[in-house]
């Protein structure tokens, strides 16, 4: 009997709730958006605009060309493919690969929900294995979990932190089954000193406003070092058109505008001051809150040079500290209160609360603090004081 997600009714009419959130969020001092200071120099960005607009250069242009092969040498890889968003990198990669109907793709339930939503609508089923307290996917799990359907491992690097990638690279080979890192949250992340590029056919980024390397809009991007992948997902990403007159496959629309390429080029000339920003933060955050008995912070490894796409650590009482911070103007999240297991969405999946323990109890203790550029050194000691004042250190 095969398993399919369902759309049954909700009960609800679906609206767009973002604006709202924006409002919610927009009016905290120490917030996790930071977008007005980012692009406070948006004229320069419109002036490089306006030469898109002179030529008409809208779709799949020489910008597009052009990031591309920037963002390859940065990861010190062959091959990327600008695409329509981070979802469709991860969705593209996993069918240029073969995935669909009847496959299953190995992955961890804590992660953003898109990374799922690639796997289902590539027509395969997701097969969790739980996290470590890393919250990132158990490698020593992995090989319980093969099927002869297994067709792919789609690893999360979770908020920039590099998963175990030698032994997963281990798995893979001895098994034949291909990677496809969502490496949404890991810009230039390392694993012993190499590119995290260097493990796994795919590596899959995400261009989001609120991610490191952030555009306008929606966007993403895949790196390979396989000419053969990189031919297929330039196919995959264009209707399967070889030229304007020849279709050699019919496919998607998934292409990066050539807009959104002039602004990911504008900020990957600061990719580097915001990578050390966020780490110079991050690192001063793991200071404090090491005194802190009720926080715990997550074992640093040398061997990982982490990006901190989200900086989070693992607290007591986590929700009365959450509210606590933001009645005190703070923009504390959580990333994310219930693993994608018992998401709404899985329920044909049949699982059930207790089967992934490590990403259910993380789930109840994560706390995401704003750690990126524009995060002074006095708003990071406002943000623990706080923290200490919660909990009477």
């Amino acid at each position: 009997m095969s398993i399919k997600p369902s759309l049954s009714p909700i009960g609800s009419t679906v609206t767009n709730y973002l604006p709202q959130q924006y409002k919610e969020t927009g009016r905290l001092s120490i917030n996790h958006n930071y977008l007005h200071e980012q692009f406070a120099d948006h004229d320069l960005i419109l002036q490089k605009i306006k030469r898109v607009v002179e030529a008409g250069d809208f779709t799949l242009g020489k910008e597009v060309d052009a990031l591309e092969q920037d963002f390859a040498q940065i990861c010190e890889s062959k091959f990327a493919i600008a695409v329509g968003s981070g979802t469709d990198a991860i969705f593209l990669s996993l069918k240029a690969i073969g995935v669909g109907p009847g496959d299953e793709v190995i992955t961890t339930p804590f992660t953003f929900y898109a990374t799922i939503g690639a796997i289902v609508t590539s027509g395969a089923k997701p097969v969790f294995v739980d996290v470590c307290d890393d919250a990132n996917i158990d490698v020593g799990q992995i090989e319980d979990s093969i099927t002869p359907r297994t067709k792919a491992i789609v690893p999360v690097h979770w908020s920039g932190r590099s998963c175990n990638l030698e032994a997963l690279e281990g798995i893979s080979n001895r098994h034949k089954i291909p990677i496809v890192t969502d490496a949404c949250h890991a810009v230039k992340a390392r694993y012993n000193n190499l590119s995290i590029t260097k493990f796994g056919l795919a590596n899959c980024f995400s261009f989001h406003p609120l991610k490191n390397l952030n555009i306008w809009g929606d966007g993403g991007i895949v790196v390979t070092d396989s000419s053969d992948l990189a031919n297929t997902l330039r196919l995959l990403r264009n209707h399967g058109l070889q030229s304007r007159d020849v279709c050699s496959v019919f496919a998607y629309n998934s292409r990066l505008d050539t807009v959104q390429a002039v602004v990911a080029r504008h900020m990957l000339a600061k990719i580097d001051h915001i990578t050390d920003s966020r780490r110079r933060n991050a690192h001063e955050l793991d200071r404090a809150f090491r005194s802190i008995s009720q926080i715990r912070v997550p074992k640093r490894s040398s061997e990982l040079y982490e990006v901190f796409h989200l900086y989070s650590v693992y607290c007591e009482q986590r929700d009365a500290l959450q509210r606590y911070l933001v009645e005190h103007d703070v923009d504390a999240k959580v990333h994310y209160p219930m693993p994608m297991h018992l998401q709404p969405a899985a329920q044909f999946l049949g699982h059930r609360r207790g089967d992934f323990p490590m990403a259910e109890s993380l789930s109840m203790q994560t706390l995401s603090f704003p750690v990126h550029e524009f995060i002074a050194s006095e708003q990071l000691e406002r943000m623990v004081q706080l923290v200490r004042d919660f909990y009477g250190d």
